[in-house]
């Protein structure tokens, strides 16, 4: 009895692993499937940079003064009074007062080349101003020049465009256009009909490079040409397959 007891528990333990089992594998063949239906379908993706160009409005100049004594401190109140003079001039010439920055200033040794002993002091102080009538800033840069002499520097010069919104909507449905295009090669070439949107991204950029006008000396009627600047716009556009 003690036997026959033993072989019927040891069929229903099988039974219920079996049956266990089976319930697994259902459980797995389930999720499988429904992993396998969350993937996206096929479609078509492209990218495409549209350009345009403008004429630059703004100026950027960075205009240094630099001058030299004994000691520092006699290095210093040369350099302020021509740093306020040039600052001054800027300012009457219709330089806004937010336009104009310090944006650098350094005392530094000078020494003698043979025996490395300090000689005196330099010191220079840098100025950046925004001119925003282009047409004007040659004649603005030659009256800043004059009113520090020649401890005058003019160490930058970059042109940029100050609201480029309208030029960047341009190269924007020019770059969508061009996306759109390529697109429609590509389904034409593989046999298949191009379907709806599904996806498009501005692809981040940094905006127009200021156009650099490189060091300018000072001369009488000093020449400023602003010439014309690229912007561009890129976009990854995915559709799909229809």
């Amino acid at each position: 009895m003690e036997c026959v007891a033993a072989n019927r528990n040891l069929i229903v333990a099988s039974a219920l692993v079996v049956s266990a089992l089976g319930l697994l594998s259902a459980g797995c063949a389930d999720g499988s499937d429904a992993q396998a239906g969350t993937g996206a379908p096929p479609g078509i993706s492209t990218q495409a940079t549209g350009k345009v160009s403008g004429t630059p409005d703004t100026l950027t100049v960075v205009l240094g003064v630099q001058t030299q004594a004994r000691d520092a401190a006699g290095a210093l109140a040369d350099n302020a009074d021509k740093a306020n003079a040039l600052i001054d001039t800027l300012k009457e010439k219709g330089v806004r007062a937010e336009d104009i920055q310090t944006s650098g200033l350094s005392v530094q040794p000078t020494y003698d080349p043979n025996s490395a002993a300090i000689t005196g002091y330099q010191v220079t102080n840098q100025v950046t101003a925004t001119v925003h009538d282009v047409s004007a800033a040659g004649g603005l840069i030659d009256a800043a020049a004059a009113a520090a002499g020649d401890a005058a520097r003019v160490q930058q010069t970059s042109f940029s465009i100050a609201d480029d919104s309208d030029l960047r909507a341009q190269a924007r449905a020019d770059a969508v256009r061009q996306a759109q295009a390529q697109a429609r090669q590509i389904a034409e070439a593989a046999g298949v009909g191009l379907g709806e949107v599904r996806s498009i991204t501005e692809v981040p950029a940094t905006g127009p490079t200021p156009f650099p006008g490189g060091a300018l000396d000072r001369a009488p009627s000093t020449p400023i040409e602003p010439g014309s600047q690229e912007l561009t716009v890129s976009v990854a556009v995915v559709y799909d397959i229809g």
